[in-house]
């Protein structure tokens, strides 16, 4: 049985900091890319940042370029996000995703976690 749990999530003014994790298991990790996907209030769940299999291919959007930055660590099974100069409109649940391909497209992605709730505040 597969299995994303995200973690990490919580309450930050602008211009904060966090660090989501999303923790993995009965799957072979290191062979699906890992991407992250927002859903903001009164929006659709939405693309964030994914990451290829070897760490080597990363993709961001652009609202996000510059300020997230993913990680993965395929010895623990996690995907990390880390999220520096937080601005209001970061707030969102945010999900992890595990897929086999390259792409910013949800429905690319076989598996999800139940997500993990960002608010930041002005």
């Amino acid at each position: 049985q597969v299995q994303l749990v995200e973690s990490g999530g919580g309450s930050v003014q602008a211009g904060g900091a966090l660090r989501l994790s999303c923790a993995a298991s009965g799957l072979a990790f290191s062979g699906y890319v890992m991407g992250w996907f927002r859903r903001a209030p009164g929006k659709e769940r939405g693309f964030v940042v994914y990451i290829g299999w070897g760490a080597g291919n990363t993709y961001y959007a652009d609202s996000v370029k510059g300020r997230f930055t993913i990680s993965r660590d395929n010895a623990k099974n996690t995907s990390y996000l880390q999220m520096n100069s937080l601005k209001p409109e970061d707030t969102a649940v945010y999900y992890c995703a595990a897929g086999q391909l390259l792409s910013t497209r949800l429905n690319a992605y076989n598996y999800w976690g139940q997500g993990t709730q960002v608010t930041v505040s002005s």
